[in-house]
C-alpha cells in the first residue's frame, strides 16, 4: 500500500509539472489559430513550428481542446460517488469541543467521527486512504473555544485551513424545542459571494463535502462570504399555507469561517507547496477582497 500510494503521488507531481509545458503549447496553438481565423500571417516565431502545431489542432476535439489542471484531477472523480468524510479533532478535546464535532457530523451527510487518541496525522490519512475516503475535517480548539478547521482531501489533496469564529453550538440554546431536531437529508447547498478565482476554488473545496441533494429535501446549508468571512447558517423550511407560505427555522449550529491558507497537498506533508496565504501585511489592505466582492 505504501509503495502504491508513494507511485501515485509521483504520477500525480509529473502530471502537475508537465502543465507549464502544455499551457505554453496553448498558448502556440492558440495564436495559430487566431491568424487563420482573421487571416493574417503566422507569427514569425512560430513559423518552423507551423505544420506541427496545425497538426495538433486538426486532432483535437472539446476535452482536449483546453488543458487540464491539477486543480481538475483533485476533484475529477467526485461526481461518480458520494463523499466519505472522517471527521476528528486534536489531541485531547475538551467537552465543548466534543459536542460540536458531534453536531458536525450530522451537518455533513456520510461523515463519520472518530477519537483521537494517540493517533499522529500521517497515520490517520494513510488509513483513510486505505479505505476510500474523500475528505478529513480536523477540528481544533483553544482553552475549550473551537478555533480551527482543516479540510484535507483525498487522496492527494488540497488543504484549506480555516479560522473558526463566533461558535454557536446546538447544545448551547437553552430552548431545545424551538431548534427541533436535525435532519440527516441531502441539503440544498447556497455559496454566496465565492466570485474570485479563490473564491471559487474554496467554493469547490467545500461544495464536494456534500453529495448530490434530493430535490424534495426540506434542509439547507448556507455558506454567504462577506468581506472574506464566510458564514456557516443551517436551516430548514416548511410551507404550512401553501408554496407562497414558507417559514425558514434555524437549526444550528452556526460559526463563521475565514480562510488563510490553501495547501497543494495532504495535512501531513510538510514539504507541500502553498496555493495561497494570508499574510501579515493582507490585513491592512481594507479595500481589497479576496475571496468574493
Amino acid at each position: 500500500m505504501l509503495r502504491r500510494n508513494i507511485r501515485l503521488r509521483r504520477e500525480y507531481l509529473y502530471r502537475k509539472s508537465l502543465e507549464g509545458k502544455e499551457r505554453l503549447l496553448y498558448e502556440k496553438k492558440r495564436k495559430i489559430k487566431e491568424a487563420l481565423a482573421e487571416g493574417k500571417p503566422i507569427p514569425t516565431e512560430l513559423r518552423n513550428e507551423e505544420a506541427a502545431l496545425r497538426q495538433e489542432i486538426d486532432l483535437e476535439d472539446e476535452n482536449t481542446a483546453i488543458p487540464r489542471s491539477h486543480i481538475d484531477d483533485e476533484y475529477a472523480k467526485a461526481t461518480e460517488r458520494d463523499p466519505k468524510i472522517l471527521l476528528t479533532t486534536s489531541r485531547d478535546p475538551s467537552a465543548p469541543l466534543t459536542q460540536f464535532v458531534k453536531e458536525l457530523k450530522f451537518v455533513f451527510p456520510n461523515a463519520e467521527r472518530i477519537n483521537r487518541g494517540g493517533q499522529v496525522i500521517s497515520e490517520i490519512i494513510e488509513s483513510c486512504r486505505a479505505h476510500d475516503y474523500t475528505d478529513v475535517i480536523l477540528v481544533h480548539e483553544h482553552r475549550g473555544v473551537p478555533d480551527g478547521l482543516v479540510i484535507c482531501h483525498l487522496p492527494f489533496g488540497p488543504t484549506a485551513y480555516f479560522e473558526l469564529l463566533n461558535v454557536v453550538t446546538r447544545h448551547d440554546i437553552k430552548d431545545k424545542k424551538a431548534i427541533g431536531t436535525m435532519p440527516e437529508a441531502h441539503p440544498h447547498l447556497i455559496l454566496n459571494n465565492f466570485k474570485s478565482k479563490l473564491g471559487e476554488r474554496t467554493g469547490n473545496i467545500l461544495k464536494h463535502l456534500f453529495p448530490v441533494l434530493k430535490p424534495d429535501t426540506k434542509r439547507i446549508i448556507t455558506f454567504a462570504n462577506q468581506s472574506d468571512y464566510i458564514s456557516f447558517r443551517h436551516h430548514i423550511y416548511e410551507k404550512h399555507g401553501g408554496p407562497k407560505s414558507v417559514e425558514l427555522k434555524e437549526i444550528g449550529p452556526r460559526f463563521e469561517m475565514r480562510l488563510y491558507q490553501i495547501k497543494l497537498g495532504t495535512v501531513d506533508q510538510t514539504e507541500a507547496q502553498n496555493e495561497w496565504v494570508l499574510r501579515p501585511y493582507m490585513n491592512t489592505t481594507k479595500k481589497r477582497k479576496f475571496i468574493g466582492d
